[in-house]
């Protein structure tokens, strides 16, 4: 059931993002393959926590970690997402990555959750099947800085209104 986050897709997000992490705080809440997280890791990020809440899933991102060099910034976490997100300290993340299952209607409850993690300016990422704008986005205190749709895949980074 895993659907990564597609290369062009990944590439644009870091492009918007900025090629250096230095110092970031992340959570990749839907972490599925890692992907996400992983490439925020590698672009220098002080702490990533990878999120999945599949345990064969949780233990093959264990695995990855393991076995990458430099990855001592990486924990894996298995668990339920907006658990997660809820019980994270206020204003503790620079960037949240939100890919939760498309058919899962998750997306309001993890927006909701992650917007109180968020420092001031930082960041949401969120992949969904449909666009994100507008009156949805400001009830919860966001708005869109940046949307691409690639296939079936909205990636939008949100910020802070």
């Amino acid at each position: 059931g895993l659907r990564p986050t597609p290369d062009r897709v990944r590439e644009t997000l870091f492009n918007w993002l900025g090629q250096d992490l230095s110092g970031w705080e992340v959570v990749d809440a839907f972490a599925g393959t890692g992907a996400l997280g992983l490439e925020a890791a590698s672009r220098g990020a002080a702490r990533v926590l990878l999120v999945e809440q599949e345990g064969a899933q949780a233990d093959a991102l264990r695995a990855v970690v393991t076995r990458l060099q430099g990855a001592e910034a990486v924990k894996v976490e298995r668990g339920n997402a907006i658990s997660v997100l809820q019980r994270l300290a206020p204003a503790s993340c620079d960037l949240v990555l939100l890919d939760p299952p498309f058919d899962a209607n998750l997306y309001e409850r993890a927006l909701t959750a992650a917007v109180p993690a968020l420092r001031e300016s930082g960041w949401i990422y969120l992949e969904a099947p449909c666009a994100w704008s507008g009156e949805a986005l400001a009830a919860l205190g966001l708005q869109c800085h940046r949307h691409l749709k690639a296939g079936m895949v909205h990636a939008h980074l949100l910020c802070v209104a």
